[in-house]
């Protein structure tokens, strides 16, 4: 169902670290800002929710809401609950049906009309005796870069982007970004929008069409 004018509609799905904030909460995802990085015509609509993979996501209908949304673009990222030990109704393997599913995402958007772009998940704020982020995400990062390449989508490698931006500020230069102390997952207000500003870049160099609608 594409958009009914010019200007870009995009819908956003994922999980917590997407998901735009609710009040009260000191968890804040990249696609609750992420219009602050665009021109005030476009469209946004974050369909992310917390606690959701590539898997529930679909099995709890909310993929099937999201199509019926107009869209232009689908910004796709999944990859933290599709991990280990989150148990059975979330959980994938990155080789195996997170690549299915994440096909799927891709097949689903082409038919309405929508250009699916896949996203790497972003790391977790945390780092082994040397100092370097130590990630469990690689895996599910690589299953979004082969879907992409086979399906010849763009991939927006948010997870190596990240990982080379926190062993550069280290973890006390880095402590901002976090919701709370505790917490290495999940972003501040601040923290989100330096997440967002990664995810644009990586739009303004793979997703050209987009470009003259962003604010770099």
């Amino acid at each position: 169902m594409p958009a009914e004018n010019d200007t870009p509609h995009i819908v956003i799905v994922g999980d917590s670290t997407v998901a735009t904030n609710r009040e009260g909460n000191p968890s804040h995802g990249w696609g609750g800002v992420i219009h602050e990085f665009f021109t005030q015509d476009v469209t946004i609509i974050n369909l992310a929710a917390g606690g959701r993979s590539s898997k529930s996501f679909i099995g709890e209908g909310r993929w099937e809401k999201a199509l019926t949304h107009p869209a232009d673009y689908i910004l796709i990222q999944f990859g933290h609950n599709d991990c280990p030990g989150k148990g059975p109704e979330r959980e994938t393997n990155p080789e195996t049906d997170f690549r299915d599913y994440l096909r799927k995402y891709v097949d689903d958007s082409r038919a309405i009309g929508a250009v699916p772009i896949l996203i790497t998940s972003v790391t977790r704020r945390r780092f082994d005796n040397e100092g370097n982020i130590r990630t469990i995400l690689g895996p599910y990062a690589e299953g979004a870069r082969v879907v992409a390449k086979e399906k010849e989508i763009a991939c927006l490698d948010l997870h190596t982007k990240s990982i080379d931006m926190f062993n550069r500020l280290g973890d006390e230069g880095s402590t901002y970004i976090s919701a709370t102390p505790e917490d290495r997952t999940h972003f501040s207000a601040e923290g989100a929008k330096v997440i967002a500003k990664l995810v644009i870049e990586e739009l303004s160099e793979k997703v050209r069409a987009l470009k003259p609608y962003l604010q770099t």
